[in-house]
């Protein structure tokens, strides 16, 4: 994508129909070929390098992905996410801010690696972005869809009082359920404890605020806190909480004495707390 010397200086700051009138073929120009219009207008222009596997990405999801901007003529990127190992969860229509990328991702699913030329209006404007984006810019993306997870039934169910989400259906009610055990999973895959505690404490908070309608459904809530019970165990482990690890342990235990996991994991503690002894010493 690069061009050395002067004239590649010169024509980053040339406007598209400046170069094209005195016949110059851009690289931005020349991918183009290659791409695909998904909006017809010829505002984002995508190619896939790589495809990926499963439904795309929905309106309302959480994504994680990796991604690296560049302008053209320049082979450095004006953004990247490429140190990071465990890039962060974004939400669509908050956390990703720019128009272009956004709609970009709904067209892409799980694993897929693409390319993307998005027009000024769907990028940074007739003003750019000082310094590194000049006025009237096409920008190339690079993106990676690592995982996603649709959290429209979750953002709407945390966004109502407490009385209304007493109100909602128990099949409702343990979906919202499974996505938060599901976000906890990929937080804790990806190192980051300190966010899958939240996320499992938050299903806690929930299945603890539940009005109980009988005892039928009482028993089953009571089953849903086990997984909660032991990701929170084993997390406060990684967290290098071996007292908090034993106290959930022991919830899991006031539940079901025979679980093994739980069994398992105080059985963890003690070996951390003889550690810590031996520390001490």
């Amino acid at each position: 994508m690069s061009t050395n010397g002067k004239t590649s200086r010169i024509l980053q700051f040339m406007a598209p129909d400046e170069r094209r009138q005195f016949g110059i073929e851009t690289p931005f120009h020349l991918l183009a070929w290659q791409m695909r219009d998904i909006l017809g207008d010829g505002g984002i222009l995508k190619e896939v390098v790589h495809a990926g596997e499963g439904p795309p990405v929905p309106k309302h999801a959480s994504v994680s992905i990796h991604f690296s901007g560049f302008i053209e003529y320049s082979d450095a990127p004006f953004e990247t996410t490429s140190h990071l190992k465990y890039p962060r969860m974004m939400k669509l229509g908050r956390d990703v801010t720019l128009y272009g990328l956004e709609l970009g991702l709904l067209t892409m699913k799980k694993g897929e690696f693409s390319r993307f030329l998005f027009k000024p209006k769907y990028a940074y404007g007739d003003l750019g972005c000082p310094p590194h984006i000049p006025p009237l810019a096409t920008v190339l993306y690079e993106v990676q869809v690592l995982d996603f997870l649709d959290s429209a039934q979750v953002d709407e169910f945390m966004d109502l009082s407490m009385d209304e989400q007493n109100s909602v259906s128990l099949s409702t009610f343990l979906n919202v359920l499974d996505t938060q055990r599901s976000f906890g999973n990929l937080c804790f895959n990806k190192k980051r404890y300190e966010d899958a505690r939240e996320r499992y404490k938050q299903a806690m908070t929930l299945l603890q605020n539940r009005e109980l309608v009988d005892d039928e459904e009482k028993q089953r809530l009571e089953e849903m806190k086990l997984p909660f019970l032991l990701n929170l165990s084993l997390t406060y482990l990684k967290l290098e909480k071996p007292q908090k690890a034993l106290c959930y342990g022991q919830k899991v235990l006031d539940i079901n004495p025979q679980n093994t996991k739980a069994l398992f994991r105080c059985g963890q503690f003690t070996i951390k707390r003889e550690d810590f002894m031996e520390l001490l010493i």
